[in-house]
């Protein structure tokens, strides 16, 4: 009795996993605004739910199990900020952009599947209170569909985001992830990844589409960004200046047995902490690099001079080749893609011949495996995981369980990903998997980068993304950061405003001046 009650309980979970991926489909690709808006409430219920049957009987819930009338006043004061937030978002809609870039990098660890995640939880509050505020009123509507939306004056009717392959792609990864999720070795691990992060971020991607992305409103995310990267940097210096980190024993018990020393800062990991400076520097150089007065100019440098004494302070080397990777790319967008090729060929050749002649200098001396600090093997065995199940993979999340079972190594070994993107979605997704993600940064970039040397705007989200993909080459976490879905959003939106401006093929303006393409695009929301 007791085993047909858990396996019950295990095909509802996979159930829930599944309709929970169905419904951010919808969210993506739905035409009909109440449609959209009854899928998001749906996925706004049913997440939380299958989170609580997942982690009900850790001891994290072991005072609300206790205390009913504890948990109960705690949802309700829980539902009263919520509530407050999507009041505010619904009177003010821009608020929704602030407020997701103020909570972007912090995370809260909170045990999942007898592991401890650490997740965006302030970031999951802004997006439930988003989805409140688009739901609502629109379900409640009884006005015509072309009416502007709550929130919009006279004069600020927004025209619907159109959806195009992007959307499609998304929409088809995040399905296909959660039926794989049903024949995994470790269904709660994959559990974790939809509910925690394709799901929540499927949503936060259809309401940034769907906000009046203004030259004024980006440079207001930028400016909360960057005193967020300038507040990390100064608990990075004190860290390193105190040999104490304040997050990660991992990365604490690390810097015990090394010559170096890496701060993360308020990130549990050097590299996450990495790939948020790097996105900042980047907008902040894009600004640089088309700007027109002086003064901006130095505040841009100076920015730029603290931001880059913090990323040397991770040693992260996933994050120095994505900045690299960026620069160019934002080289390429302002002076050609010629002139930027050549640059890119004269630091390869003298990289080329520092490897070669002096390899201790950086780090190139021993095995593979000390070189990469044993991503080698981890990338090894995953392409080994990949040939053997080429065509359904071992399942959504399963690289970890199977990896360690292959090479009989413990948890402690082991890791959540090969550290290389395509090889872990290859070796868990199979190649219908690997096609599917190849296509999606395909398109992306295609998407992003076309006719983007004429926006500040879209040449900072260009560069950010090029610079992400090439970073999760080298480490994790693709679709599992929301910094994914946000810069994919704002730069779809862009793109589909350039799209319907004439091309004058002239530079963009400065600052103070900007540039059609970056101003001029409303959402698509009715």
């Amino acid at each position: 009795m007791i085993g047909a009650v858990t396996t019950l309980g295990e095909v509802a979970q996979t159930a829930g996993v599944v309709v929970a991926a169905l419904l951010a489909a919808a969210v993506l690709l739905a035409r009909s605004p109440r449609a959209r808006a009854t899928a998001m409430l749906g996925a706004l219920v049913l997440t939380p739910v299958l989170l609580l049957a997942n982690i009900w009987s850790t001891p994290q819930l072991q005072p609300l199990r206790e205390r009913p009338l504890l948990a109960l006043a705690a949802a309700g004061g829980g539902l009263v900020v919520l509530a407050l937030g999507a009041l505010a978002i619904h009177r003010r809609p821009a608020l929704l952009a602030l407020a997701a870039a103020a909570a972007l990098p912090f995370r809260v660890p909170i045990e999942s599947g007898g592991d401890t995640a650490n997740l965006l939880v302030p970031l999951y509050l802004v997006i439930a209170a988003g989805v409140l505020a688009y739901a609502v009123p629109r379900l409640r509507a009884t006005r015509g569909l072309d009416d502007p939306a709550p929130g919009e004056g006279a004069g600020e009717h927004r025209r619907e985001h159109e959806r195009g392959a992007l959307e499609w792609l998304l929409a088809g990864a995040i399905v296909l992830y959660a039926a794989q999720a049903a024949y995994s070795s470790d269904f709660d691990a994959a559990l974790a990844q939809t509910i925690f992060f394709y799901v929540p971020f499927a949503l936060l991607y259809a309401l940034l589409v769907r906000i009046r992305w203004t030259a004024a409103l980006a440079g207001r995310c930028l400016i909360v960004l960057l005193v967020l990267a300038a507040a990390f940097v100064g608990i990075g210096f004190v860290e390193y200046a105190k040999r104490e980190l304040l997050l990660n024993p991992k990365v604490i018990s690390s810097n015990q047995f090394e010559i170096h020393f890496r701060v993360n800062s308020l990130f549990f990991d050097p590299n996450i902490y990495g790939r948020f400076l790097v996105t900042v520097m980047l907008a902040v150089a894009a600004v640089l690099l088309w700007c027109r007065r002086p003064a901006l100019a130095a505040g841009c440098v100076a920015a730029l001079a603290l931001l880059w004494a913090g990323l040397v302070l991770t040693l992260s080397q996933s994050s120095f080749t994505g900045l690299l990777v960026g620069l160019t790319v934002l080289g390429g967008l302002r002076w050609g893609a010629g002139r930027a090729a050549a640059v890119v060929a004269g630091f390869a050749v003298t990289g080329l011949l520092v490897v070669l002649l002096a390899p201790g200098v950086v780090g190139l001396q021993g095995s593979a495996d000390n070189v990469t600090s044993g991503r080698w093997s981890l990338v090894r065995g995953g392409v080994e995981l990949a040939a053997e199940r080429p065509l359904t993979g071992w399942g959504a999340a399963a690289f970890e369980t199977e990896y360690r079972a292959r090479e009989k190594t413990s948890s402690a070994r082991a890791t959540a990903a090969s550290h290389t993107i395509p090889i872990t979605v290859a070796a868990e997704q199979g190649i219908g998997g690997l096609l599917l993600y190849l296509a999606l940064v395909g398109t992306a970039i295609a998407t992003l980068l076309r006719r983007a040397s004429g926006s500040i705007m879209r040449a900072a989200v260009a560069a950010a993304f090029a610079a992400l993909v090439v970073h999760t080459l080298l480490y994790a976490a693709f679709l599992e950061d929301p910094l994914t879905w946000a810069l994919l959003a704002l730069g779809s939106v862009l793109a589909a405003g350039a799209a319907r401006e004439p091309d004058s093929g002239t530079a963009p303006a400065p600052p103070s001046a900007p540039s059609p393409a970056a101003t001029s695009e409303p959402t698509s929301e009715p």
